[in-house]
């Protein structure tokens, strides 16, 4: 049996009410979307998805990484070593990107599960993640949302077994982004309805039920990708499920349109509450679609506690202002621009990647003092080369000092900034997702991997500190 053993999600705290984007007043409990911070992007949230879905897990054990995602900074550099250099994963693991197509993620999670089967990896680390953006004030920027998704898949411990799968692949242009765009494109809705989304997932889901002998009313639950609210319940009536007690809510005015980790988000907020011997579809969309029999075993129920998604949507803060969401994403002329400068050197890069990427201290062998950063001698044993590597990026730390820093060019200032308490190793970190009237000292934080700046117009990384929540 081959299956998903672990899964993890990640919603950015931010909220954007949608009404903003049309220039009214935002009324509270109304519609809004998931939006990332500025220091954001479709790599740190698929390391912060990651990180919740190897809690408890052993991550020597992780054989492969495969991330999906249309909106990766990079167009000649993998995401998914990026991710797993953040992960601190073997030096050995097998990486490999699925882009440009809104169906990566159930495709991504596919190729895990064949990988698993056909004897090439015992554990694959699947990542989904997007941070799509459209043009400003138009119906496609209030419909799309940012978030991740990750699922561990292997043959041992399965939670949910990956029983059969089909897709259909399919060749028009309805939603696209070419190379230099920014905005992601759409054809006329109706168009984009009909003749692509509706098409093609009624053609997938019968395929799928014809295979397997299958019909929905043997499905405890329908986890179904869709552009939008209404193009998603006509879809759900298209398939014969019953929308009242068979289909996962698809969390539009909440979460938004999340692109290729839309459906895996929708899956993982399944699991949350799902019992042994339930049956999922789960249905992707993209240049075709792709549909995905589950089923769940009795180790499902093990997975409670998670965060998972419904966690993430109830932390929520806020945006100011609709101008500050256009800084943010850098749509907006300010004093600082954060891709000034020359950018980021890559033999520095490549001298400090352990450090930097990984986080990793180093404890005394003699005292047991952690470190940070590496150094030779030991500041309170005075033992010189005598050290251990020790990862911090999971751990939990203490505030021992801050500042506020209203010149740092920060585009939501003021920057906070301080000194936290590692397991005794003393960072100085930057703080983010944080209301500067909640910072305290003794303050618990944990570690979460974000943008520093993009000088050059490459993204450098490190780890800040956000409050536990």
């Amino acid at each position: 049996m081959v299956g998903i053993t672990a899964y993890g999600a990640y919603v950015p705290m931010l909220r954007l009410p949608l009404a903003a984007i049309g220039g009214g007043s935002p009324k509270p409990g109304g519609p809004e979307k998931a939006v990332a911070n500025w220091d954001e992007d479709s790599v740190t949230m698929g390391v912060a998805a990651a990180i919740d879905c190897l809690r408890g897990v052993d991550r020597s054990t992780v054989d492969a990484v495969v991330f999906a995602s249309t909106s990766y900074p990079f167009k000649e550099k993998q995401g998914a070593a990026l991710i797993a250099k953040a992960l601190d994963l073997r030096r050995d693991v097998h990486t490999a990107d699925v882009g440009d197509t809104l169906r990566g993620g159930t495709s991504a999670l596919r190729a895990a599960a064949d990988a698993v089967k056909a004897g090439s990896a015992r554990r694959v680390l699947v990542v989904a993640s997007d941070t799509r953006m459209a043009a400003p004030r138009t119906g496609l920027e209030a419909a799309l949302g940012d978030g991740a998704a990750a699922f561990l898949v292997g043959a041992d411990d399965v939670a949910v077994a990956i029983d059969s799968a089909h897709a259909v692949a399919d060749e028009l242009i309805d939603v696209w982004r070419s190379e230099g765009d920014s905005f992601v494109h759409t054809w006329e809705d109706r168009f984009v309805v009909d003749h692509g989304y509706r098409t093609n997932v009624r053609e997938v889901v019968r395929g799928l039920l014809e295979k397997t002998g299958l019909a929905p009313k043997d499905f405890t639950t329908l986890v179904l990708y869709g552009p939008d609210a209404r193009a998603h319940a006509t879809a759900v009536r298209d398939l014969g499920f019953d929308a009242k007690t068979q289909v996962q809510e698809a969390f539009f005015g909440k979460l938004g349109n999340a692109g290729a980790a839309l459906a895996p988000l929708l899956l993982a907020a399944a699991l949350e509450g799902a019992k042994t011997g339930q049956r999922l579809l789960l249905v992707g969309y993209g240049d075709g679609a792709e549909a995905i029999a589950l089923s769940t075993t009795p180790q499902v129920e093990r997975l409670e506690g998670r965060r998972g998604v419904s966690w993430h949507l109830a932390r929520r803060a806020e945006l100011r202002s609709y101008d500050l969401y256009l800084r943010f994403r850098q749509l907006l002329a300010t004093e600082h621009d954060r891709r000034a400068g020359a950018g980021l050197s890559a033999t520095k890069h490549f001298r400090d990647r352990d450090t930097d990427v990984s986080l990793i201290a180093q404890r005394c062998r003699r005292c047991g003092q952690a470190q940070f950063p590496h150094q030779r001698v030991c500041f309170t044993c005075h033992a010189k080369d005598e050290f251990d590597p020790v990862r911090l990026s999971d751990r939990i730390g203490t505030v021992k000092s801050f500042t506020f820093d209203n010149f740092a060019g920060s585009p939501n200032p003021p920057l906070v900034a301080g000194i936290v308490d590692v397991d005794g190793a003393r960072l100085y970190l930057q703080m983010t997702d944080v209301d500067p009237k909640e910072v305290k000292l003794g303050m618990p934080v944990e570690l979460t991997f974000r943008k520093i700046h993009e000088a050059g117009g490459t993204p450098n990384y490190f780890w800040k500190s956000t409050p536990v929540r």
